[in-house]
């Protein structure tokens, strides 16, 4: 053989040899990367886009953050898709409401505790309260966070649980985010309750789509007369005869607003309004979803300082 056929099958060898190498170097990072996505991030599912909010202010960049409901859906009724369950059964730590108030979404979160998963229930945990009137009277009542001081203290339990459960998190980071964002909540309360405080009192009475506003009730000195639909879900309808009781509670009570939540139809309020021969407005009030940004309520405090523009608004003297 002479030399150059030598060399040239030298050189081909040490081709192949280079090929086979760079194939298992890149399998390697394939099954790497693999692997890699599959731990990934530091994770933290949250059920209801409210609490996601809240969570996202708490947990900063330490983790990531999933948030499994849509901006304007109703937390009632939405569902997840089977990648969301997936991530819900893999993830750190899972916070959800509570309270029964994500009906087709428990189950997820049931099966991810049973599996061994982290689970935070917010609304069991801040000294929750029961409905007082309507068709869900003396069930606990899911709404916490139309109360700001709960949010506060639910912005510290959250903290303690992504510090608890979830691995790499920097506690410090975690805990100073909590107390920046509880300031925040802070002074959302004190200025709720100057807004509100211009009220009069014999205004001070709330009639909504459905009972969603307790808590604020209780914690700003407001009356709840009634709801268009007498329970604490809107999968629930009111019959002819709640509408027409509900008609003469207005009448009686002198109400000059009903406030119907922003992702439901308000179409049972004006069907009131239009059936009992009564003068009441119908405010928009967004109390369980937030929005996309730029439409009003892409935060909670944002919805929360709408709100309590809207109430003001719709209460105030005339």
């Amino acid at each position: 053989m002479s030399t150059g056929s030598a060399t040239l099958r030298r050189r081909r060898v040490a081709g192949r040899l280079l090929l086979t190498s760079l194939a298992g170097v890149l399998l390697l990072g394939v099954v790497s990367g693999c692997a890699g996505s599959e731990r990934g991030r530091p994770s933290v599912v949250v059920t209801t886009n409210i609490l996601g909010d809240i969570t996202r202010n708490v947990v900063g960049d330490q983790a990531e953050v999933t948030v499994l409901m849509e901006a304007g859906a109703d937390p009632h009724s939405f569902g997840v898709s089977a990648p969301q369950a997936a991530a819900v059964e893999r993830a750190d730590l899972v916070v959800h409401n509570g309270l029964g108030l994500e009906e087709n979404v428990l189950r997820h979160v049931a099966a991810a505790e049973e599996a061994g998963v982290p689970v935070l229930a917010v609304g069991e945990a801040v000294d929750p309260i029961t409905y007082t009137t309507g068709e869900s009277a003396d069930e606990p009542d899911p709404h916490f966070w139309t109360d700001p001081e709960r949010v506060g203290d639910a912005a510290v339990l959250i903290a303690d649980q992504v510090t608890e459960h979830v691995r790499g998190v920097d506690k410090d980071v975690v805990g100073r985010n909590a107390s920046a964002y509880g300031s925040q909540v802070a002074e959302l309360t004190t200025w709720m309750r100057e807004q509100f405080d211009e009220i009069p009192s014999e205004r001070r009475r709330l009639v909504t789509n459905h009972h969603v506003f307790g808590y604020l009730a209780q914690r700003f000195g407001f009356r709840v007369v009634g709801a268009v639909i007498p329970s604490g879900t809107t999968l629930a309808s009111p019959s002819a005869s709640d509408l027409k009781s509900l008609a003469d509670a207005i009448e009686t009570a002198g109400v000059k607003a009903i406030f119907a939540d922003s992702s439901q139809p308000d179409r049972l309020a004006q069907v009131l309004r239009r059936e009992s021969d009564i003068e009441v407005d119908v405010v928009p009030l967004f109390s369980e979803s937030l929005t996309t940004k730029g439409e009003g309520a892409a935060t909670y405090l944002e919805m929360m300082r709408a709100n309590t523009r809207s109430i003001a608004t719709g209460l105030g003297t005339e």
